[in-house]
């Protein structure tokens, strides 16, 4: 008996670019309606991750989404973002504002001027989030089993070999580490890695310093990047998938007693951080209007609302409409999702699983230990040699963001105590920096543990939870009948192009 296949309709590939042609986004950047943030509102025709599009220009450009309301039922999207800079100021520079307008609006169609320069010198996000369009170096990724000195190690292997790192980003969760390594081939005086036998090698070399602390079976992988850079994955979205596929969600549960975490008869997934704020997440299903209704409180922090968009699209589910806000330390996030195919998270494993990921993903971030900035002459070695000193002085690398601007080396690192975990001593840091150089690596002062508290204002502030004894006040949850629709009648009036 002949197998029947369910009808699919047929969709035109070009459809979305007639759209875009015949309707192209606007994009208005206002500083007059809100007086401590500037509105950034976007008026788009719909595709699949036009949303995580969006998020993605702002957060590449360091900037700091204290809200955002969201609609996009139907074949039309908008949005509006309240965001400042890195201090908390509305956007003034006209540069920024240009970038911001041409991205959003012209992005994807491309047009864009040098103006991408110049936020290429002012912004290490912008430089890091293009690194893999590049054709000028070789990438590797790797995961592995998270350990003291392993960032080191690899380093060191690659300057031995003639490889200069000219960035490198590396994440570690629940004993798990992932890097993404952007190289040149200093033997030839710069450029990426061409030779097929050179590339092997290198490979090979960076497996048996990854591989080295492992038992028999446990999970590990080096790995190429190959292809052209148009269909490369934008290298934070990148790390997310590579925890994700390492499993780094289900490590941390099996602690907990379970495969999913803590979890109340109401679903929610909570999971212990660095701070007092846990992280919760919470999903149900809108029977009436055939949504599943996400909600996330957690820690909140910078490119957050990017981690976790960057999730849900990666699941394949479509945001319809959202409201984001920070009332102080804490984050509040209610999405209104379907699968692509329309339907609904309809079992409790399907749920389950979505919550995994999202605790995963709101906390791969949260900074773990004492933030060391790094501004110096760009040189072979120097990310070798900069991790040695870490581990020789008993410092462990949480986390770590460096790359090259110009013949700067700028960047960033979290370190703790490779033997406890904990916050590093201090005078164990100034024994690193009296070695590295002073003027080379500071301590940022503003963050050792977070930044928690940008993007409040005077009505987070009075609807900010408090905690007594160690129990939070759960906030009033959100409502995108009284929150969303309200904001968006007052303010999506004034849209207009840029």
């Amino acid at each position: 008996m002949e197998s029947t296949t369910g009808y699919k309709p047929y969709f035109d590939p070009d459809y979305e670019s007639l759209i875009e042609r015949i309707h192209p986004p606007r994009v208005c950047v206002d500083n007059e309606t809100c007086k401590d943030c500037t509105l950034v509102k976007v008026d788009s025709a719909n595709k699949h991750g036009i949303l995580l599009e969006m998020v993605q220009v702002l957060t590449d450009l360091d900037l700091l989404i204290s809200k955002s309301y969201i609609s996009s039922d139907g074949g039309w999207f908008m949005d509006v973002f309240h965001v400042t800079d890195q201090l908390g100021h509305k956007l003034t520079d006209d540069t920024l504002i240009h970038y911001i307008q041409q991205s959003l609006c012209g992005g994807r169609r491309g047009g864009k001027t040098k103006v991408k320069e110049v936020i290429n010198r002012t912004c290490i996000g912008s430089v890091m989030g293009s690194l893999h369009l590049s054709t000028d170096y070789t990438a590797f990724e790797m995961t592995a089993i998270d350990r003291p000195g392993l960032l080191s190690e690899i380093s060191a292997v690659l300057a031995e070999l003639g490889c200069n790192v000219a960035a490198a980003v590396a994440w570690t969760h629940n004993t798990r580490a992932a890097t993404i390594l952007y190289m040149e081939d200093e033997t030839k005086g710069g450029g990426p890695i061409t030779n097929a036998e050179r590339l092997l090698h290198v490979e090979e070399q960076l497996e048996i310093v990854v591989g080295a602390h492992h038992g028999k079976g446990e999970r590990r992988m080096v790995k190429l990047v190959e292809g052209p850079p148009s269909a490369r994955v934008h290298t934070e979205r990148r790390l997310h998938q590579l925890m994700q596929a390492d499993m780094d969600y289900e490590i941390n549960c099996s602690k907990d007693g379970n495969a999913g975490g803590s979890s109340s008869s109401s679903g929610n997934v909570r999971r212990s951080s660095s701070s007092s704020i846990v992280t919760e997440v919470s999903i149900e299903n809108c029977k009436e209007k055939g949504y599943s209704v996400v909600n996330v409180r957690c820690k909140d922090r910078p490119k957050l609302l990017f981690d976790t968009v960057c999730t849900l699209t990666d699941l394949e589910y479509v945001v319809f409409h959202a409201a984001i806000s920070s009332r102080g330390s804490l984050a509040v996030q209610e999405y209104y999702i379907r699968q692509r195919d329309g339907c609904t998270l309809g079992s409790e494993r399907e749920r389950q699983r979505v919550r995994q990921y999202l605790v995963a993903a709101a906390e791969r971030r949260v900074s773990h230990g004492l933030k060391l900035d790094v501004c110096t002459k760009n040189r072979v070695g120097l990310l070798s040699d900069i991790t040695r000193v870490f581990r020789e002085n008993g410092l462990s690398v949480s986390r770590a963001e460096i790359s090259t601007r110009g013949e700067k080396a700028i960047g960033s690192f979290y370190v703790t105590d490779a033997s406890t975990g904990k916050h590093a001593d201090p005078k164990t840091v100034e024994l690193v920096r009296s070695e590295i150089g002073a003027t080379v690596l500071e301590v940022n002062k503003s963050v050792s543990a977070g930044r928690t508290s940008y993007g409040s204002n005077s009505q987070n502030s009075r609807s900010s939870s408090t905690c007594s004894g160690g129990v939070e006040e759960r906030p009033a949850k959100l409502s995108l009948g009284s929150l969303l629709w309200a904001q968006f009648e007052r303010l999506s009036g004034n849209f207009g192009s840029a």
